[in-house]
C-alpha cells in the first residue's frame, strides 16, 4: 500500500507541473504548444567580451652583457624607483677587461709622443741634409767639389724629405691608434657600468627570472632578468571583442567587468582604444578593445581573466518579447500559415510562408512574425517591429498587425503525437 501511496504522490507532483508549465494544449489531443509571455521591462544590448587584466607600461629589464648574477635586491612584489640598483654581475672579468683598454690607451699615447719626437728629429736631419746641398751646389759651381760630393749631398737631401713624410705618416698612425684604444677603453668602461642592472621606472617587480649564481648569457638576445610593471593603481584590460560588435562600440563609454577572485564585485572603467590589429584564431577574427580602470587598493593583478561587459544600448520599461518566439514556426503546411496571414491582416509577401521572420537580412531583423496563443486555444500571427535585443528578449517598438500586451502568451514551441515540431528557422537573436 505504502509503494501505491508513493505512485499517487508522485502523479500529483507531475500534474502540479503541468499545470503550472509553460504550455497549454491546442484544441485536440494530438498537440501541444509551449508558451512564454510578453512583458513590460528594461533591455541593455551588451557587448560581451573576455579580456586580461594588464599593467599600462610593463618593462623587461635585461642584461647587456653576459656574467654570472653575484646579487639580486629586488624580489617578487619589490616596489623600485627609477635608478635603483635592482642585481649586479660578477663584475671581474669586466674590470680586467678595462684594465688591459686603459694599458694599451696609455701605450698609444707614449708611442704619439715617441713618433712626434722621430718628427722633429727627421725635421732637423732635413734642415741639415738642405744646407749640405745648398752648400755643395755652389762650391761644384765654383768647381770646388766633385760631381760625386754634389750628387751626395742631394741623394741625402732626398732621403731627410722622405723621412720627414714617413715621420708625419706614422705620427698620424699613432694618434689614429690613441683613438681607437680610447674607444675601446670606453667600451670596457661601459661593459663594466652594465653589470650594475638599474630599474629604468618607478614601479613593482611582478616577475624575477633568475637567481644569484645563475650565470645569464647575452650574447644572442638580452636575457630577462624582471619584469616590472609601472603604476598597478591605474590598468587596463585587453578585452578580445568579435568583429561584428565593433562597428557599435563607442570611445569613452563606460564598461563594467569581473575576475574571478572577486566574483561577487563588479568593476568600472572606460572604453579609451580599439587596435586595429586584428587577431585571426580558427577563423575568428577579433581586436583588442583597450579598457583604463583604477585599480584601487592593488586588489587585481596582472594576468587575471576580466569578463567585460560593455553596453550598446538601453532602453527601460518597454514592452518585450522571448527570442524563442522569434524562431517559431507553426507545425502547419504552407497554405494554412498563408491562410491565417490573409485572416489577421498579413499579406504573404510580408513574411515567408513558413513563418520565418520578414525584413532587412542582416545581423538583426527589423519585423518579425510571432504567434499569439489565444484564449480559445487558437493561434494568431502577429508582425510585430524590433528594437534592441539583450540575446534572451527583444524589444517591440510597435506591433503591425494584431494586438499584443504585456502577459499574452507567445508560442515558442510545438509538440505534436507524430513528432516534435521545433521553433522556427528565424533570425536568432
Amino acid at each position: 500500500m505504502r509503494i501505491g501511496r508513493t505512485w499517487i504522490f508522485l502523479l500529483g507532483i507531475v500534474l502540479l507541473v503541468g499545470l503550472f508549465g509553460a504550455y497549454r494544449l491546442r484544441s485536440g489531443s494530438d498537440t501541444q504548444h509551449f508558451t512564454a509571455k510578453a512583458e513590460r521591462g528594461d533591455i541593455a544590448d551588451v557587448v560581451e567580451a573576455t579580456g586580461t587584466v594588464n599593467a599600462v607600461v610593463t618593462v623587461q629589464v635585461g642584461s647587456q652583457v653576459s656574467g654570472t648574477i653575484s646579487k639580486l635586491n629586488a624580489d617578487f612584489n619589490s616596489l623600485v624607483h627609477t635608478g635603483d640598483v635592482i642585481a649586479l654581475i660578477d663584475p671581474s672579468l669586466f674590470q680586467g677587461a678595462l684594465l688591459q683598454a686603459t694599458a694599451d690607451l696609455e701605450s698609444a699615447r707614449s708611442n704619439v709622443q715617441a713618433t712626434e719626437a722621430s718628427l722633429v728629429k727627421a725635421r732637423a736631419t732635413l734642415v741639415q741634409a738642405k744646407a749640405d746641398f745648398e752648400r755643395t751646389s755652389a762650391l761644384a759651381r765654383g768647381n770646388l767639389a766633385s760631381p760625386q760630393e754634389l750628387d751626395a749631398a742631394k741623394a741625402a737631401f732626398a732621403v731627410a724629405e722622405a723621412s720627414v713624410d714617413v715621420a708625419d705618416a706614422n705620427l698620424t698612425q699613432a694618434r689614429a691608434q690613441v683613438s681607437q684604444k680610447a674607444a675601446a677603453q670606453s667600451v670596457a668602461r661601459t661593459n663594466l657600468d652594465h653589470t650594475v642592472i638599474r630599474s629604468p621606472i618607478d614601479g613593482t617587480v611582478v616577475a624575477r627570472n633568475v637567481d644569484v649564481g645563475q650565470t645569464v648569457a647575452a650574447s644572442l638576445q638580452a636575457p630577462t632578468i624582471f619584469t616590472i610593471a609601472q603604476d598597478l593603481t591605474k590598468m587596463r584590460v585587453y578585452a578580445k571583442t568579435d568583429e561584428s560588435d565593433v562597428g557599435s562600440l563607442k570611445l569613452g563609454q563606460p564598461v563594467t567587468f569581473k575576475v574571478d577572485a572577486f566574483p561577487k564585485e563588479r568593476f568600472t572603467g572606460s572604453l579609451t582604444q580599439i587596435r586595429m590589429n586584428p587577431t585571426m584564431v580558427q577563423n575568428v577574427v577579433t581586436y583588442d578593445a583597450i579598457v583604463d580602470f583604477d585599480n584601487v587598493g592593488m586588489r587585481l593583478f596582472p594576468g587575471m581573466t576580466a569578463y567585460v561587459s560593455m553596453s550598446v544600448a538601453t532602453v527601460s520599461n518597454v514592452l518585450k518579447l522571448p527570442n524563442a518566439a522569434l524562431r517559431y514556426k507553426p507545425p502547419m503546411e504552407p497554405d494554412e500559415v498563408v491562410a491565417l496571414y490573409k485572416k489577421y491582416g498579413i499579406e504573404p509577401g510580408e513574411a515567408a510562408a513558413d513563418g520565418s521572420l520578414s525584413g532587412k537580412s542582416g545581423r538583426r531583423a527589423e519585423t518579425a512574425i510571432v504567434w499569439k496563443l489565444r484564449a480559445d486555444s487558437s493561434i494568431e500571427p502577429l508582425k510585430v517591429a524590433l528594437g534592441i535585443t539583450d540575446h534572451a528578449f527583444t524589444e517591440v517598438t510597435s506591433v503591425l498587425a494584431g494586438q499584443l500586451k504585456a502577459g499574452d502568451e507567445l508560442l515558442t514551441r510545438s509538440v505534436t503525437s507524430k513528432a516534435q515540431a521545433p521553433t522556427g528557422q528565424g533570425v536568432r537573436r
